[in-house]
């Protein structure tokens, strides 16, 4: 069977190329550039825990020891401090990391993958669809055709999939601008992340009312200032000037030294394509949405596009097409995507706006702390999204019981015994193209596994996995947030919980796991098999 093509060779798409790799399904990433990415340091991404996990198992790379995670995070409205927040085991932090690094575990991570097949300078400038499959053309010193199952386009804002698709792409443009720069110094809070909001310097330019500073490795910052609305060119010297006072501002009045690495505008954009997926055709990422305000980091977004999609690619490509799995796609990540623009669209004229809802009382706190969730992943601007709507969702049982992770959500991570006995992390075994079905049974840690795997519960739960519609691995754990003994949960490739039940109930069990797969294949869809 042809491998799937991937339009774009940037973190989504070699991501995706990875994970599809993962699960013994071939691709061709399109690269329009060299291979090589530009080193830039005012160019960064913030990932969740979750979201690094997932490069961390595609890559080998220790991504988590590359990036630097904050030790706290502190809001100021002009002198004052308005929240501190210290991180800890109970309550991880972000990873923050220079974008062209994590592209560079990817395309190393790539370099070892029989699977992939990068072709660079090769620009797509046309493409066919047909019943069994997608035909496209690249333009450039190699130009050629290229034949494919499926095409996804992970090929940015100004996507040439997205327009030979004929996919609109609505919403606005430069809903906010930052200055943005990254330099070498010391500030008074090594590690801590800061939001200042209309801090009270003034010594160049127009007032600042609002700087972010990010820590990165080896005393690296990454600052932003929020720009007033127009065009206004931002200048070298004015750059300069900004950072010699805020710096000064934080320091006592004294500019620290420091050393300048780097500097750009990032301007941020709200859109989201009408459609992401047109038959063979699926778009991920940048061209499928745009957003970025408030700390919500799209590609941290993006990458979550590429875990969901790939497992739901791979069944197709193994077992032929499944129209209701492929088209959940688009159902629960643009419902995710559309949900936060919609919370980040309401949020900005209030917190921007000023004027007389300014002055209410508690609504600069209530402001700084919406601002500080939407940039620490949490609450409606920046928490991971679930998918509780999904049309993947099982059915009511009556044995279904409630756990801390609420169905649809990614799963907490959790030490298991693994079938051959290992121990490891369950996320550490999410991405495989299996189904996970986890015992929760307190004290099996303490006991041979010859032992416990053939007492209780055990036997007739292996059966009841054995006899589901796809392939599943059983797991065991000690314990889980929210969970009795006892309870099985059974989770989705990409590790979001699909349902949990009290005891096992393999006709529960095994409807539930139809219907994550997307239901009963109909007639046109019967398997094709694996070629």
């Amino acid at each position: 069977m042809d491998p799937v093509i991937i339009v774009g060779a940037g973190p989504v798409g070699l991501t995706l190329a990875l994970a599809l790799a993962r699960q013994e399904v071939p691709s061709v990433v399109l690269d329009e550039g060299p291979g090589k990415d530009e080193q830039r340091l005012a160019r960064t991404a913030v990932l969740r825990e979750d979201t690094a996990a997932l490069i961390g198992r595609l890559t080998g790379f220790p991504v988590a020891e590359t990036g630097f995670r904050w030790a706290g995070w502190r809001s100021m409205r002009r002198k004052q401090v308005m929240r501190e927040i210290t991180f800890g085991e109970d309550d991880p932090t972000l990873l923050h990391l220079p974008q062209h690094v994590l592209t560079a575990a990817l395309r190393e991570a790539i370099g070892a993958e029989r699977l992939v097949r990068v072709a660079v300078d090769s620009r797509l400038d046309s493409l066919e669809q047909e019943p069994a499959g997608v035909t496209a053309h690249t333009r450039g010193p190699k130009g050629t055709w290229w034949r494919g199952s499926y095409l996804v386009g992970c090929d940015g804002p100004r996507s040439t999939v997205r327009k030979l698709q004929d996919i609109r792409f609505p919403g606005r443009t430069a809903v906010e601008r930052h200055a943005v720069a990254a330099l070498r110094t010391e500030l008074p809070w090594p590690g801590e992340a800061l939001l200042h909001r209309t801090p009270p310097w003034r010594t160049s330019g127009p007032p600042v009312s609002e700087v972010t500073a990010r820590p990165l490795a080896d005393d690296v910052w990454r600052m932003d200032w929020l720009l007033p609305p127009g065009k206004d060119l931002v200048t070298p010297d004015l750059l300069v000037a900004r950072v010699r006072e805020t710096l000064a501002g934080w320091s006592g009045g004294t500019t620290p030294p420091y050393e300048l690495l780097d500097t750009g505008v990032h301007t941020v954009h709200h859109r989201l394509a009408r459609r992401w997926r047109a038959g063979r055709v699926f778009l991920a990422g940048d061209s499928a949405h745009l957003l970025g305000a408030l700390g919500t980091q799209g590609l941290d977004e993006g990458l979550r596009d590429a875990d969901n999609l790939a497992w739901k690619l791979a069944l197709a490509w193994h077992h032929g097409p499944h129209e209701a799995l492929l088209d959940s796609y688009q159902v629960e990540r643009r419902a995710i995507v559309a949900a936060r623009l919609r919370a980040a669209d309401q949020a900005l004229p209030l917190l921007r706006g000023g004027g007389l809802r300014s002055a209410v009382p508690g609504a600069a706190r209530g402001h700084d702390a919406l601002l500080t969730d939407g940039h620490l992943g949490r609450g409606p601007l920046g928490a991971p999204g679930a998918y509780a709507d999904s049309p993947l969702a099982p059915p009511y049982a009556e044995s279904a019981v409630e756990v801390d992770t609420a169905p649809g959500a990614a799963i907490a991570d959790v030490w298991v015994t693994a079938e051959d006995g290992s121990s490891v992390a369950l996320r550490d075994r999410l991405g495989r193209g299996a189904l996970l079905v986890l015992l929760i049974a307190p004290g099996t840690v303490v006991w041979d596994r010859k032992h416990w795997v053939t007492a209780g519960i055990m036997p007739r739960l292996a059966a009841a996995v054995t006899a589901l519609p796809h392939r599943a691995e059983l797991l065991v754990a000690e314990s889980y947030p929210g969970a009795a003994a006892h309870t099985v949960l059974l989770i989705r490739p990409d590790g979001h919980l699909v349902t949990a039940f009290g005891g096992v109930r393999p006709a529960d069990l095994y409807e539930a796991a139809e219907a994550a797969l997307g239901g009963p294949r109909t007639t046109a869809e019967a398997p094709a098999g694996k070629s």
